[in-house]
């Protein structure tokens, strides 16, 4: 364990520059005395590793130094093949580059790891886009993921769903997020950070000029607060509807995540027939006729009455039909 933490040590140095003992015992979740510890057995060991005092002082490894430590463990090395991501990393253009870097990786290790870490490839497979949908064609994607890496900012024709569709937009592009198979662009455009689906871009300019990211912007956390508000902003009202049994189960396939906990939730108990009272949350009227029809007979629509007349006005027209 001390061992695994020295090299730790050396390896945020070397990767970070100066640090403070107490930044390096936050990050290794041990006292600034153990610090102080393995600082000196560092220092006996060779390391060219040298502090300063004061506030702006700290930890630092002599220019030039750098460790040759390969010494992964097992969990490190398998972590390492299970984080590659085939799909979006071809979608970039360096499916080759993972490929090359795998391999290399693979030679490096002792056997005993290379064994193990070539079992992850054989048993796990990551297909990140959901069900019934074809990939999108992302064209531009790999221009975006330069601008982005290369802080420029990108002339584009985009399209969006509200009037007028097609608009021109001078974007500073600050990161990319993929979730369930679909690339979003997160980027600043006229003072503000907002969304961009890389597929509706239209038409795509690199720009000469480079900008400046704004200090402290996480991309992570404009993407949790992002999502947050997109279902804030989805939920129009609530429908109270009767489930079967099987209504209930099929919920899961039929609806999203949101929609599926609330159900779950507010569920009432059976009634004489088994069926359960649930209040889901709905995009609009219209969206949630859709959702609803597709559970058949497996659910009867008590509220709103504008939603229980549509869906009872469908069923009657789909009863035509067949007639």
């Amino acid at each position: 364990m001390r061992a695994s933490r020295l090299v730790s040590i050396l390896l945020l140095l070397q990767t970070r520059g100066r640090m403070t003992a107490q930044e390096l015992a936050d990050r290794l979740e041990v006292s600034v005395r153990t610090i102080y510890r393995d600082v000196e057995s560092l220092h006996s060991a060779g390391i060219p590793l040298y502090g300063d005092a004061g506030p702006k002082g700290g930890y630092q490894l002599l220019d030039g130094y750098r460790t040759r430590l390969t010494g992964l463990t097992a969990d490190e090395a398998e972590s390492l093949f299970l984080a590659g991501l085939p799909g979006p990393a071809a979608e970039l253009g360096l499916g080759a580059v993972v490929t090359a870097a795998q391999l290399k990786l693979m030679a490096a290790l002792p056997v005993e790891l290379r064994d193990r870490a070539g079992r992850i490839q054989e048993r796990f497979h990551l297909d990140a886009p959901t069900w019934y949908r074809d990939q999108e064609p992302v064209t531009y994607l790999p221009a975006v993921a330069d601008a982005v890496w290369n802080e420029r900012r990108i002339q584009v024709r985009y399209r969006r769903w509200k009037a007028p569709q097609e608009v021109e937009r001078r974007l500073e592009p600050y990161g990319l997020v993929v979730k369930a198979g679909r690339w979003y662009l997160v980027a600043r455009s006229e003072g503000d950070v907002r969304t961009y689906r890389v597929s509706q871009i239209l038409d795509l300019h690199p720009l000469p000029e480079r900008f400046t990211r704004a200090e402290g912007f996480d991309l992570t956390a404009y993407w949790a607060g992002y999502l947050a508000e997109f279902e804030a902003r989805l939920r129009w009202g609530e429908a109270v509807a009767r489930v079967s049994p099987e209504g209930l189960r099929r919920l899961t396939d039929l609806m999203t995540p949101g929609a599926v906990k609330a159900a779950h939730e507010s569920a009432q108990p059976p009634d004489e027939e088994g069926w359960i009272q649930v209040t889901v949350p709905i995009e609009s009227i219209g969206h949630a006729l859709g959702e609803f029809l597709r559970l058949g007979t497996e659910a009867e629509v008590l509220s709103p009455a504008e939603l229980r007349d549509q869906v009872g006005a469908a069923a009657r027209e789909i009863a035509a039909r067949y007639r």
